[in-house]
This record gives C-alpha cells, sequence and structure tokens, in this order.
C-alpha cells in the first residue's frame, strides 16, 4: 500500500516579495484597509520599482489570492498616507485591479520612517549600486539626525551616544565594513549618466568613487571623453583625474589626453615559458632584468641584419 505523502506548504509569491520582520509586524498590529489613491510614495524613495516578469506574477498572484502581507504606511496629511514599505506590492495591486489594499498604520518620525524603508528594502536579492548607495546615504543621514534628537527614548537610538560615528554604527548593523558603507555613500556624488555605467557593470566600482571627487564640470568633460573612446576610465586613469581636480588643473584636454593613455588590460601580452630561456640568466635575474637583455638581444639582431642587407646590395 503506498504511502500517503504529507502535503507541503509553499510560500505564496507575495510572501517572497516581504521581510520576516514585516510578516511578523503584520500578525501582531492592526491592519486597516486603505484607498491606493490616498497612499503616496516614500520621498525620495532609492529602489526602482520595475514593471518586469516578477511583477507580473506578483500580480497575478495577487489577482488570485489579494495581498497577503499588509503595506507599512504612516498619516502624512488629512486623509493621506504615506508608503513606508510595500512599494512593489502596492503597485502589483495596481496592476491586479484592486482599489484598496491591508496596511498596517504606524505613527512614525521622518527618521525611523526612513530607516524603516531602507531596512525593508535592503533584504532584496537584487541591488542596484545606486539603490544602494542612496539608501545608505538616506539611512546615515536619518540615524544623525536621530543622534541629535533628545525625545528618542527606544532603546536603538540610545545606543548612539556613545561617542561612536553615525557611519561605524551603520556599518555595524548592516553587518559591512565602514569602508564599503563609505565607498557607496561616494557613489551619491556621481552624475545621473556616470551612475547609470555603474549599474550597467560599464565602470568599476574603484574608478568610479575615485571620479566622484570630480566636479560637476569635470564630470562632463569626462563623459565626452568615455563617448568618444567608447571605454570607461582604469583605477589608475581616475585616480590621475582625481588628483589633477584636486590641484585645480584638469581640463576638458587633460581628461581627453589621460583617457587616451593605453590601460594596462589592453597591451597586448606575450609570454616565453621560464624554462626556454633560464639557461640565458642568472636564477637571480628580476622581470625586468630578462626583459632588458632580450629587448637589447633583438635591438642587437636587427642592427646585424641591416648591416648584411647593406652588404648584399653593395
Amino acid at each position: 500500500m503506498a504511502r500517503k505523502r504529507a502535503p507541503i506548504d509553499l510560500p505564496a509569491v507575495d510572501e517572497l516579495f516581504t521581510s520576516q520582520s514585516e510578516r511578523e509586524g503584520a500578525a501582531l498590529e492592526g491592519v486597516a484597509e486603505v484607498q491606493l489613491a490616498l497612499i503616496d510614495p516614500f520621498p525620495g524613495h532609492p529602489f526602482h520599482v520595475k514593471d518586469d516578469e516578477e511583477m507580473e506574477r506578483l500580480a497575478e498572484s495577487i489577482k488570485e489570492n489579494g495581498v497577503l502581507v499588509p503595506l507599512t504606511v504612516r498619516v502624512s496629511g488629512a486623509n493621506r498616507y504615506e508608503l513606508v514599505s510595500g512599494h512593489r506590492r502596492k503597485r502589483a495591486a495596481e496592476l491586479a485591479g484592486l482599489e484598496s489594499v491591508p496596511c498596517i498604520v504606524r505613527a512614525m518620525t521622518d527618521e525611523e520612517a526612513t530607516i524603516a524603508m531602507v531596512d525593508s528594502n535592503l533584504q532584496r536579492e537584487a541591488i542596484l549600486p545606486s539603490e544602494r548607495a542612496f539608501a545608505y546615504s538616506m539611512r546615515l543621514e536619518a540615524m544623525k539626525r536621530q543622534g541629535r534628537r533628545t525625545d528618542l527614548t527606544c532603546a536603538q537610538v540610545a545606543h548612539k551616544s556613545d561617542g561612536r560615528r553615525s557611519r561605524d554604527i551603520l556599518a555595524e548593523e548592516l553587518g559591512v565594513s565602514k569602508d564599503k558603507v563609505q565607498r557607496f555613500i561616494r557613489l551619491t556624488f556621481l552624475s545621473s549618466e556616470l551612475l547609470a555605467l555603474v549599474d550597467e557593470g560599464r565602470m568599476k566600482m574603484l574608478p568610479a568613487v575615485e571620479i566622484s571627487y570630480l566636479s560637476a564640470e569635470e564630470q562632463e568633460h569626462l563623459l565626452d571623453a568615455i563617448r568618444a573612446q567608447e571605454a570607461t576610465p582604469s583605477h589608475a586613469q581616475a585616480l590621475k583625474m582625481k588628483r589633477y581636480s584636486k590641484e585645480g588643473t584638469l581640463t576638458a584636454a587633460l581628461v581627453r589626453s589621460i583617457m587616451e593613455e593605453e590601460k594596462p588590460n589592453q597591451v597586448e601580452q606575450f609570454k616565453i615559458p621560464k624554462r626556454s630561456i633560464a639557461r640565458f640568466f642568472k636564477p637571480s635575474a628580476t622581470k625586468d632584468e630578462i626583459e632588458s637583455r632580450i629587448v637589447r638581444a633583438l635591438e642587437l639582431l636587427e642592427q646585424a641584419e641591416a648591416r648584411r642587407d647593406r652588404q648584399g646590395g653593395a
């Protein structure tokens, strides 16, 4: 007799787009039905909400099952609400044709709302560098404002008075290094066009960070050079431009000149197995000494061949 299989409960698509804290909050707090037309997006929300395949699946799930995990909002005015978390669920509900959605209405300060908004979105798997950059920046500024206030009594904020910098605390709470936080926040100083190159993977993180120290005008010069060269700067080129910018001598012509320099990874390499030439060199010979001697030998060979050609033609 075949054994009866136990049913397996799989999470709905809606649950995949929420955090554990949101689901726990929904179980503990009261939920109200709020008209979608009354909910405004969070000001400066740094995370993109795209009408892609994932959004289509979420909308289809909501159409069939409704919004399983409530959105989090706060009152923003007379009969108006500000969305703290659930921007994708709100959009999916709109696509599903809903007029209202379940919401947890919380009393939150600007700083608390910003931190909650960032934390709920940083749990997503795929986050663009620009999204992370502005999210870190917004959360850091909110923490700084919290630290200056004396009327906040929550335990999470109380420990910020121990003299540590907000950036160090942010790194600790996010579980990343202080340098990583600093690098991402520097990206917010890039022009939108240059930042797009980072999101697209065309410009690496390290050169992008150095470029962020250039003025707006200098960044425009760099964009022109990138379009002309069809290449982004290397880390070494970015450092050079940053140095000239600090000196106040980084002109459009100098930017073009630096960008025209051959990058190390663009130089064609020719390798000779060391065992093939080892007998011609001392064991202590350095790479530069070996290269110099090979080049000199080839030059002498070229000169000898030129003399033979001249003698043969005489």
